[in-house]
């Protein structure tokens, strides 16, 4: 009998990635939930599994040679599980050259530059009391999010998927996609990407994957309370001191 995957999740689009990926392999797992709202990814005992104190991460207790193996950043988790199942991962080396040019697209650019407009257009006008302070930024990264989506658009106008057959890098890039709205950021001028979103999401094991964990959303906290307070502190600003200081509280605490 497989032992189910662990899956160290909260609910963002990193963390659906692999949950889609699982679905679509055909994995079976376990979400182990890191509310990060709280400070849970500062615990010890996560640090160990993914020393980035970020989500997501996995445990598969049947790795290499049949012995448990973690393995954090999402980029390398799909990677790892295209290698285990052979799935979604070609072993052609030009193809997986495709597939590799568009993950690493993914992961260094739209992700952080989706999340940092998330941030500004989200979350620092709660935390800011001077929308001129946060303005710059706001436009900047809206302005490359509008970019990344012209990339992928010329891509998608002569390609179903992003590397030829549908892959892992179309996994990566799903969730930031189709969430981007969260942000206001619109895509509906990229036809390419609107039909491109549509085939994905039509898939049952995509609507799978992105359900997961759909009992853990919460309302974003209220601006000015002390739990919107602790949920920022969780979150942003961090420094390597800080990080110590959270992981020696939250094993006070445990």
């Amino acid at each position: 009998m497989t032992t189910p995957i662990e899956v160290f999740f909260w609910t963002t689009p990193n963390a659906w990635k692999i949950t889609l990926a699982l679905e679509e392999m055909g994995l079976p797992y376990t979400i182990r939930p890191v509310a990060i709202g709280k400070g849970e990814q500062f615990a010890p005992e996560f640090l160990a599994i993914s020393p980035n104190n970020r989500v997501p991460a996995i445990v598969d207790h049947e790795g290499p040679g049949g012995a448990p193996v973690s393995v954090f950043e999402s980029g390398a988790i799909l990677q790892y599980l295209g290698r285990k199942t052979g799935k979604f991962y070609p072993t052609g080396e030009r193809r997986r050259i495709e597939v590799d040019k568009w993950l690493f697209w993914q992961v260094a650019g739209v992700g952080p530059m989706f999340g940092q407009a998330s941030h500004f257009n989200v979350y620092a006008p709660r935390l800011v009391d001077d929308a001129v302070k946060i303005e710059y930024s706001a436009k900047r990264y809206s302005n490359e999010a509008d970019r990344l989506l012209g990339v992928l658009d010329r891509r998608l106008a002569s390609n179903t998927f992003l590397a030829g057959d549908y892959s892992i890098a179309d996994m990566a890039l799903y969730p930031w996609v189709s969430t981007a709205s969260f942000f206001g950021q619109d895509v509906s001028p990229f036809s390419h990407v609107v039909a491109w979103l549509d085939r994905i999401g039509a898939r049952p094991a995509v609507q799978r994957g992105m359900a997961a964990g759909a009992e853990l959303r919460q309302p974003p906290p209220a601006p000015g309370s002390e739990e919107q307070r602790n949920f920022a502190r969780s979150l942003f600003g961090h420094t390597a001191a800080t990080v110590v200081e959270a992981s020696l509280e939250r094993a006070r605490v445990s």
